[in-house]
């Protein structure tokens, strides 16, 4: 590869992000959505200053993507990025053309500022550093009689580029994926490229004593109603035998040694034949169990090594980039059929004590498509944990079930919505 700007510095993109650019289109985003939910309006102009700011000190992100021979490849963005009132569905294709060449972009309504990233960039947990880092900043910036002493901006950021997936693969191991096809979504779907967004706010602690007297934790816990109310919402009424599969996504950190901000996550699938599960209870053991079983160490290398190798076979590095995008989308849209839904959880965002007063919440949003027509995200912060639905399908039955069984367990749970659909029910009221 070759540089085409001598004042540019350009760099590989990581194994994960290799893909994305080639599969991606605008039905077919690949985005995800960080959102901070403050306690007062948000004014641009500081918001703007905050970005420019955060995005000195995160230069990972100050970069554009370029087209190689063989692969993408990133090229540092010497432009201004664009900050702008959010008048579109979130989670949608970033047009680099029309976004000074970012792949990222930033918008805010009324009290609430959206971080959208293109998922070659990088991954949730590293997007959240960024994300938090511009939400401090702005903090600080529209309040600086309560943060004049304040140190944190001095602290030096303590990460790197590197290709962890290269460094920790394991070229002998085979992955032992599942090959059945997986249950697809029915229903008809929202008109003109529409997003429907449902919030269903949690309470932690409520959560936390119910996961605890099943001995599971949150994500096994939630990942369970969720696949009850898909069985009991949309599975049971198209009389399907294929299993329920839902792909949860794993922060490799938590299992390797790295400092990356690049991608550094994999995956396990829970695989529930919906012939044999019936009620919660039986639900629930069946996924504590295969947590149990699908991520341990080895088996995530497994898993890991498999996609790596993929990306470093001979045969595939030579092929043109033009001849790659055929083969590989054709293979991706089979790929596809393999998964039900995503059910992404990063866990709590920790905000340090004294920023915490003028922050709501947070919530993260994953871009539906085609196949996967409604996808899930959850984050914590304070006393709640927030679940979120991102669906191109009109009915809002799975949702709605996911609400009445937590509900039925003496949890609550608050809804709020994008307004898409615009249905409300005596029941299930945003």
């Amino acid at each position: 590869m070759k540089q085409k700007n001598k004042n540019s510095k350009w760099r590989r993109l990581d194994n994960s992000a290799k893909l994305f650019p080639i599969i991606q289109n605008r039905k077919f985003s690949t985005v995800f959505r960080l959102s901070a939910i403050l306690k007062e309006e948000i004014n641009e102009e500081i918001l703007k200053q905050a970005s420019k700011v955060a995005l000195k000190k995160f230069k990972f992100f100050k970069v554009t993507l370029k087209k190689g021979a063989f692969w993408y490849y990133f090229e540092d963005n010497p432009k201004e990025i664009i900050i702008e009132e959010e008048h579109n569905y979130p989670c949608k294709y970033i047009d680099k053309n029309t976004n000074n060449g970012y792949l990222f972009k930033i918008t805010y309504f009324k009290n609430k500022i959206n971080l959208d990233v293109f998922h070659s960039l990088t991954d949730g947990n590293s997007a959240s550093d960024f994300f938090k880092e511009i939400v401090y900043t702005y903090i600080e910036l529209n309040h600086p009689e309560k943060f004049v002493d304040n140190l944190r901006g001095q602290k030096k950021l303590k990460y790197n580029t590197e290709d962890s997936y290269i460094k920790n693969y394991n070229k002998k191991l085979k992955s032992n994926a599942n090959g059945q096809k997986a249950y697809i979504l029915k229903g008809k779907k929202l008109p003109l490229d529409a997003i429907s967004v449902i919030h269903e706010i949690i309470n932690l602690e409520q959560l936390k004593n119910e996961a605890t007297k099943k001995e599971a934790t949150l994500t096994q816990y939630l990942t369970s109603v969720l696949i009850l109310a898909i069985y009991k919402a949309n599975y049971l009424k198209n009389r399907s035998k294929k299993p329920v599969k839902v792909c949860i996504p794993v922060n490799l950190k938590k299992y390797f040694a790295s400092n990356t901000i690049s991608n550094f996550f994999s995956y396990i699938t829970v695989v529930a034949d919906m012939e044999k599960l019936k009620t919660f209870e039986e639900i629930l053991e069946f996924v504590k169990n295969d947590f149990k079983e699908k991520l341990q160490k080895e088996e995530i290398l497994k898993t890991m090594s498999a996609n790596v190798k993929l990306g470093n076979n001979i045969f595939v590095r030579v092929i043109p980039l033009f001849f790659k995008r055929i083969i590989l989308n054709i293979s991706y849209l089979e790929i596809r059929k393999y998964t039900t839904t995503t059910f992404s959880n990063i866990g709590r965002i920790g905000i340090i004590q004294e920023y915490r007063e003028f922050i709501d919440n947070f919530v993260m949003l994953i871009a539906p498509e085609s196949v996967e027509k409604i996808k899930c995200s959850a984050c914590s912060f304070e006393n709640n944990i927030t679940f979120t639905f991102t669906s191109i399908l009109e009915d809002i039955e799975i949702q709605q079930t996911f609400y009445n069984i937590l509900k039925e367990q003496g949890i609550e749970v608050k809804i709020e919505s994008n307004g898409v659909p615009n249905v409300i029910s005596r029941d299930f009221k945003y």
